[in-house]
């Protein structure tokens, strides 16, 4: 069976990065998922929250998710 032609989105970026309203990419930082009891209460904290992707990855991701902004 033949593959239908067109752009596809790459599923593994997907999964890791999600698009604003506004056009800004949000990721999950990298560090939360063992070790927690040697990292202080503040820097667990702020490994919880989504980080803003800097303007240089920007328009990589953007390329493998055509259907997103």
């Amino acid at each position: 069976m033949r593959r239908p032609k067109g752009v596809k989105t790459k599923k593994s970026v997907k999964k890791r990065f999600k698009i604003t309203g506004t056009g800004k990419v949000l990721f999950r930082g990298a560090g939360k998922r063992h070790l927690m009891k040697t990292k202080n209460a503040k820097r667990r904290r702020s490994l919880g929250k989504a980080k803003v992707l800097g303007p240089t990855d920007v328009y990589r991701i953007k390329q493998n998710l055509p259907f997103s902004h």
